[in-house]
């Protein structure tokens, strides 16, 4: 394992570790508190964070910053990352073996985190860092404890935009997250706001 971020995100800008670094614009190492006790985890970079080298920044970003704020947190009180740091090709899922190539990394931030809860964001984090036959319909909003970090799994924001219905179990989702939060990360500030709904 690299012992500082800085080298682990020097390494991870010049990385070659498979086919999807011939095509992206920026690697997305990941952004937010280094120190975090909540980590978040998408799939993979889409166009916007490709463009501009930051996770959940397009549409799908701001979706996710309004269920943070609705439950009171902020950007810089978490860590956001993916499981490939290159966008792959058209948005598509990435590949087993692009997952494969690229974990390591995601693992090595882990090491240097050591969060206390994990949020997976959509199916395919859920299936590499949960379970591999996770079902987001049917298990999201569940913790599940592996090696004391307990895991959780949502809808990831771009699904919600393209299916509205999601909306209120994402919403329950994020108020649940944010109960435990309160419960085991004191070192992470909650905001006590006004109930909303989605």
């Amino acid at each position: 394992m690299i012992e500082s971020w800085e080298e682990l995100e020097a390494q991870c800008l010049s990385c070659r570790k498979c086919s999807l670094c011939e095509t992206r614009t920026n690697v997305v190492f990941g952004v937010g508190n280094r120190q975090a006790e909540v980590l978040f985890v998408g799939e993979g970079p889409g166009q916007q964070e490709d463009l501009k080298g930051e996770p959940f920044v397009g549409r799908g970003g701001q979706l996710l910053d309004k269920y943070l704020a609705a439950v009171g947190l902020k950007r810089e009180s978490i860590y956001i990352a993916n499981i490939v740091k290159c966008r792959p090709p058209e948005n598509r899922d990435p590949k087993p073996e692009e997952q494969e190539a690229c974990i390591g990394w995601l693992r090595n931030q882990f090491y240097l985190m050591r969060p206390k809860i994990l949020v997976c964001l959509g199916r395919i984090a859920a299936m590499k860092l949960i379970k591999p036959d996770f079902r987001v319909t049917k298990e999201h909003g569940q913790f599940f404890e592996k090696n004391g970090i307990l895991m959780m799994g949502t809808y990831h924001p771009a699904s919600i935009l393209r299916n509205a219905r999601q909306k209120p179990e994402a919403f329950a989702d994020f108020t649940a997250l944010r109960d435990k939060i309160k419960e085991m990360c004191p070192d992470t500030p909650v905001l006590d706001l006004e109930p909303v709904s989605f």
